[in-house]
């Protein structure tokens, strides 16, 4: 049955290259993600504080309590009511380089792309028709780039906007992969 599945390995590579032309446009010239990133008022105070701290590279929640025990501390739930309420993810000091970034997306999305491979190739014969493939391949492809979205809107408090946005997209990288993979499907 998984004989002849590395024949999918060309529409895997087709659907990478789609998806990271695809968000290279979404991220640079439409740049439709601008609105999700907000600067502090007092940026530099910010910085400050969080240098002072020295904070290793990680994700940080404000404010951080150990266990349900500690939540219900009244010291606790007045740094709940006074607020900020928060979760700060910090990288590694020092110039962005996009290079890497760019990398590791281009594995990730070929990575997705085996994934729905493999998937497809598990339930759809060869000669699948296109609109078979497209179904099967594009609901996997949209689970994978997109559904992890809105768990950080429930329980991060990422804004729900935000989140819609990442799920276009990642519906547009799913029909992009599944459009591959359908006129690539082998017969």
């Amino acid at each position: 049955m998984f004989t002849d599945w590395h024949l999918l390995f060309v529409p895997a590579l087709v659907a990478t290259v789609l998806v990271f032309v695809a968000s290279s446009i979404i991220h640079m010239v439409i740049q439709w993600h601008a609105p999700d990133y907000k600067k502090f008022s007092n940026e530099d105070e910010v910085r400050a504080a969080i240098r002072k701290s020295n904070a290793a590279p990680g994700e940080y929640i404000l404010p951080h309590c150990k266990d349900g025990k500690e939540m219900a501390d009244p010291a606790m739930q007045k740094k709940f009511e006074e607020g900020p309420l928060g979760v700060v993810y910090l990288r590694a000091n020092g110039a962005t380089k996009l290079g890497p970034f760019l990398g590791a997306w281009i594995v990730y999305t070929f990575v997705i792309s085996l994934l729905v491979a493999y998937v497809g190739w598990s339930v759809l014969p060869r000669g699948a028709s296109y609109l078979k493939v497209f179904q099967v391949i594009g609901a996997t492809a949209w689970l994978a780039y997109a559904w992890g979205g809105p768990s950080d809107s429930i329980w991060k408090g990422k804004p729900w906007m935000a989140t819609f946005r990442g799920l276009v997209d990642g519906l547009v990288y799913a029909s992009l992969t599944a459009g591959a993979f359908a006129w690539l499907w082998p017969d």
